[in-house]
């Protein structure tokens, strides 16, 4: 997979942020936040169950539900997509296990 495709599909899903919600699953989830909400939890449940039970297929299939909605919530926030590399981009050079020892996370 390229970035590409990410860049294409935020684009698409902000297009139908405009669309109805009667036509739009996109559209419709980001009027109803408790509901995409509720679908960020269980798809990321689902990716777990499937992580523990070693099902890369299913993860797969689990891993793209959850990026899409995901996305969604960053259209729904406004956030742009570099933002969030920005931020992976700040973090690459620092240990996980000293940033959140900073963070005073254990």
């Amino acid at each position: 997979m390229n970035e590409q495709i990410l860049k294409e599909l935020f684009t698409v899903l902000k297009q139908r942020k405009k669309t109805s919600e009667k036509i739009s699953y996109t559209s419709h989830l980001i009027k109803n936040p408790e509901l995409l909400a509720k679908k960020i939890g269980e798809e990321t449940s689902e990716l777990i169950i499937d992580f523990i039970k070693k099902n890369k297929q299913g993860a797969i299939k689990e891993s793209a539900d959850l990026i899409y909605h995901v996305l969604v919530v960053w259209i729904s926030l406004g956030i742009n997509p570099e933002e969030i590399w920005n931020e992976l981009s700040s973090r690459k050079f620092v240990s996980g296990i000293e940033e959140k020892k900073n963070r005073g996370v254990k």
